[in-house]
C-alpha cells in the first residue's frame, strides 16, 4: 500500500467517525417516547432489543458479506443463559441436597450471557469462516437449528417447549424496580443498546472495518494485502455472537421469560428482514429497520391478527422493489440527486 492510499485510507475513516447532526438527532428521537407515547415504553425497549439483535447481523452481514440464517442460535444462548443464572436450582450431591440461589443481578447476567454466547461465537466461527455464499447459508441455518432442538430436548434445564420457569431478576443495580409501564425496562435497554452501538461504530470505522468490506466484496483478494480473511471473520463472528447473546439477555431480563421463540428459525428470518428494511451495512440500518418492523407488526397484527404477515411481506417486496438498499439506501440516493441539482 502506498503512503497516498494510506493517507486517504486514513482520511476516509477520519471522515467516517465524525457524528453527523442526523446521528445526534437519531438519538435524540430516542428520547421522545418518555414524552409522546408513555404508553408504548414496554413496545420502545422491544425495539431497542431488537435493533441491537439486528446490529450484530449487520456486523457480519453488511459488512463481512456472512450471511446467516442462523444468528438467533446467539440471541437464545443469551437469553437462556441470563434466565439460568437468575434461577433458583435444587440438586442432589452425594446424597445431600445442593441448593443454587440464582444471580437475578441484570449487569452480571449480560456479562455472563456475553460470554456464553461469544464462546459458542468462537467455536462455530472455525467452520463459518471457511465458506462462503450457498454453502455458508446451508449452514448458519443448521447452526441454528441444532441449536433450538438442544434448548427444546435439555427440557430439565431450560424448560423446553414449555420456557423457563422461575426467573428472578434482580432490581437493576439493586435500586431500580421493573415498573409496570416499561420506564426502567426502556431505558435499561437503550443505554445498553447505545454503549454497543458506539462501540461497533468505533469498529466498523477502523481499519479492521475496512478490511471486512474488502473481504465482502473480494474475498479472496484480501490475503494479497496482508489481511488474512479467515481470522478477520472469526473475530467479527465472535463479536456478532456476543452482541446477539446482550440482545438477549435484556429480552430475558426485561421480559423475565426465556422461551424456545427467542432462538428458533423465525427469529433469525425476521432480523434478515429487518435489514433489508432499513438497509444492511449502513450501520443505521438494523435500527431503523427494526423500527419499521416492530411498529409495523404492532399495528397490522392489531388491525388483522390472523394476516399480519401478508401487510409484512406485502412491505417487503415493496421495499426491494422500489429501495432495494434499503430505506436509508434509497433517503441516501435521493439525497446525492438533490444536491446533484
Amino acid at each position: 500500500m502506498t503512503a497516498a492510499t494510506a493517507g486517504s485510507a486514513q482520511g476516509y475513516l477520519q471522515a467516517q467517525s465524525r457524528w453527523h447532526p442526523l446521528e445526534i438527532a437519531f438519538w435524540l428521537a430516542t428520547l421522545l417516547p418518555y414524552v409522546l407515547f408513555p404508553d408504548y415504553l414496554s413496545l420502545a425497549s422491544q425495539i431497542a432489543i431488537t435493533g441491537l439483535f439486528a446490529l450484530s447481523l449487520d456486523l457480519i452481514l453488511g459488512y463481512a458479506g456472512v450471511v446467516s440464517l442462523g444468528h438467533a442460535a446467539f440471541f437464545g444462548i443469551g437469553a437462556y443463559a441470563a434466565g439460568i443464572l437468575s434461577k433458583t436450582f435444587s440438586f442432589d450431591f452425594f446424597g445431600s441436597t445442593v441448593t443454587w440461589p440464582g444471580m437475578g443481578e441484570p449487569v452480571l447476567g449480560l456479562f455472563f450471557a456475553a460470554l456464553m454466547a461469544g464462546l459458542a461465537g468462537y467455536a462455530t466461527s472455525f467452520i463459518v469462516a471457511r465458506f462462503r455464499h450457498f454453502t455458508l447459508i446451508m449452514i448458519t441455518l443448521g447452526i441454528g437449528l441444532i441449536a433450538e432442538e438442544i434448548a427444546n430436548r435439555a427440557h430439565w434445564l431450560t424448560g423446553g417447549s414449555d420456557s423457563l420457569q422461575g426467573i428472578n431478576i434482580s432490581n437493576l443495580l439493586g435500586v431500580f424496580r421493573w415498573d409496570l409501564y416499561g420506564y426502567t425496562a426502556y431505558t435499561y435497554s437503550l443505554i445498553v443498546l447505545f454503549i454497543v452501538f458506539l462501540g461497533v461504530r468505533r469498529l466498523v470505522n477502523s481499519p479492521f472495518g475496512l478490511a471486512l468490506r474488502g473481504i465482502r466484496e473480494n474475498w479472496a483478494r484480501m490475503p494479497a494485502i496482508a489481511a488474512a480473511s479467515q481470522a478477520h471473520l472469526r473475530l467479527a463472528y465472535t463479536i456478532a455472537a456476543t452482541i446477539a447473546g446482550i440482545a438477549g439477555a435484556l429480552l430475558t431480563q426485561t421480559t423475565q421469560t426465556a422461551a424456545l421463540g427467542s432462538i428458533n428459525f423465525g427469529r433469525s428470518a425476521d432480523v434478515v428482514v429487518m435489514l433489508v428494511l432499513g438497509g444492511a451495512g449502513r450501520l443505521y440500518g438494523g435500527l431503523v429497520g427494526a423500527a419499521l418492523y416492530m411498529v409495523a407488526r404492532d399495528q397490522f397484527s392489531g388491525i388483522a391478527p390472523q394476516f399480519w404477515f401478508f401487510w409484512i411481506g406485502l412491505m417487503l417486496v415493496g421495499v426491494v422493489l422500489f429501495l432495494p438498499n434499503g430505506v436509508l439506501g434509497g433517503a441516501a440516493a435521493f439525497y446525492r440527486r438533490w444536491r446533484s441539482k
